[in-house]
């Protein structure tokens, strides 16, 4: 057997590095959809100070480059803190706060999509805000906010190729690794993309889905 050739020991590897991808864009959306909707609980109340700060945070979130944002968090925040922080670490934080900012515009948008006329008729009933949003706001920008998030998922899935640049042996890393030692570009990278593709595509394919249902349950509900 050439030093070139595939072994089992490369699957492995390919898998593993997979696994670290899929791992971290679950985890990080997760709690960028947290953090994104929290923020944007603050500005449907309106509180003071704390909603001007989250839309600026995330105003400098959205509009600067990952790469700077992951580079600064792996290289100066431990500066910054005294403390250390592994690879896995920075990607999770870098990669959590970008999600937040997008879902915290997407959730916002949402919100506002719903009209001005149904607010009105709740406050009339006597619903309070909470209820305002609970019953007539959440389930209507649910429907609205879906189509944007699919897009913005697969987005963040292909982000997370950056991280292999700090050491994180995700996908991409794995494919630079057996690149580096089979010396067959062509067929790792194609590897690599068709499972970028595939990991889209289910992405969009779920996301399509929960839309359709939720749409049907609004229109049900008469919403």
């Amino acid at each position: 057997m050439r030093y070139t050739d595939f072994t089992p020991h490369d699957l492995l590897l390919l898998l593993q590095g997979l696994g670290v991808s899929v791992a971290l864009f679950a985890a990080t959306t997760a709690i960028g959809l947290l953090i994104g909707l929290c923020w944007a609980l603050l500005r449907y109340y309106r509180t003071p100070l704390l909603a001007p700060l989250a839309a600026a945070l995330a105003e400098l979130l959205k509009n600067s480059p990952v790469l700077v944002q992951l580079f600064l968090v792996f290289f100066g925040l431990p500066v910054l803190l005294e403390t250390d922080l592994t690879p896995v670490q920075a990607a999770l934080i870098t990669l959590s706060g970008n999600t937040a900012a997008f879902i915290y515009v997407i959730a916002v948008s949402a919100i506002e999509s719903v009209g001005r006329d149904q607010l009105e008729t709740a406050r009339v009933f006597g619903l309070s805000r909470w209820q305002t949003l609970r019953r007539i706001v959440a389930p209507q920008a649910a429907a609205f906010g879906l189509g944007p998030l699919a897009g913005l998922l697969v987005n963040q899935l292909q982000v997370t190729s950056l991280i292999s640049v700090i050491g994180v042996v995700d996908l991409t890393k794995a494919g630079a690794i057996l690149n580096l030692r089979t010396l067959k570009p062509f067929i790792v990278w194609t590897v690599i993309g068709v499972l970028y593709y595939l990991m889209a595509r289910l992405i969009a394919r779920v996301c399509a889905r929960a839309e359709t249902r939720l749409r049907a349950h609004s229109q049900w509900k008469g919403l």
